[in-house]
C-alpha cells in the first residue's frame, strides 16, 4: 500500500470517527430551567430531571432579591425564558422576563424602576477566551452569565416560552 493511499485511508478513518462521535451525542431539550444563586448554578432539566449543570457567575451583589434597577442583584422568583439576542453586547443573550406584575408594582410604589435588561448571556464580547475563569468573582449588573460554549448549548436547548426558576 502506498503512503498516500495509506494517509487517505487514516484520514477517512479519523473523520468518521469524528462524524460518528457527533452524532452520537444527543441533542439537549429543556422544558425547565432551574438557577440556585446559593451554588452558582444553572441546571437544565426535562420532565424533572436534571439533564445538564453549569457553573454561573451573577450578580456583582447577589444576596437578595433584585428590586431597583442598577442594585446588582440576579431576581429571584419563576419567570420566563422569552426572546433571544444574537446581537447583544454579550456573545449571546436570552431574556429573563423579570420584572413581574408584583415587582413592578412595589418598585413604583417606593418611588423607583425594578429594572429590567435580565438575561441568561455568554461573556461580552471580544472576552470569549476567558472562558470559565469568568466565574472567580460575581461580575453582571444582575444577569446570570455563562461560557460562551454553554450559551451555545442552552440556547439550542432552551426554547422561548421555558420557566426559569431563580432561587436564593
Amino acid at each position: 500500500m502506498s503512503i498516500r493511499v495509506l494517509t487517505a485511508l487514516v484520514v477517512v478513518v479519523l473523520c468518521w470517527g469524528s462524524v460518528a462521535q457527533t452524532a452520537a451525542k444527543p441533542a439537549l431539550h429543556a422544558d425547565h430551567v432551574l438557577v440556585v444563586k446559593k451554588d452558582r448554578t444553572l441546571q437544565l432539566l426535562n420532565h424533572g430531571q436534571v439533564i445538564k449543570t453549569y457553573k454561573i457567575a451573577l450578580g456583582g451583589d447577589p444576596i437578595g432579591p433584585k428590586t431597583r434597577q442598577g442594585d446588582h442583584k440576579t431576581p429571584e422568583g419563576v419567570y420566563v425564558l422569552d426572546s433571544r439576542n444574537v446581537h447583544s453586547q454579550f456573545y449571546k443573550s436570552i431574556h429573563i422576563s423579570y420584572p413581574n406584575r408584583e415587582q413592578r408594582a412595589a418598585a413604583r410604589s417606593n418611588g423607583i424602576s425594578a429594572g429590567g435588561d435580565v438575561f441568561v448571556h455568554g461573556l461580552p464580547r471580544g472576552f470569549g477566551y476567558v472562558g470559565a475563569a469568568h466565574r472567580l468573582k460575581d461580575w453582571t449588573d444582575g444577569c446570570i452569565a455563562v461560557a460562551n460554549e454553554e450559551i451555545d448549548e442552552i440556547w439550542a436547548a432552551v426554547p422561548d416560552g421555558t420557566p426559569i426558576d431563580i432561587r436564593p
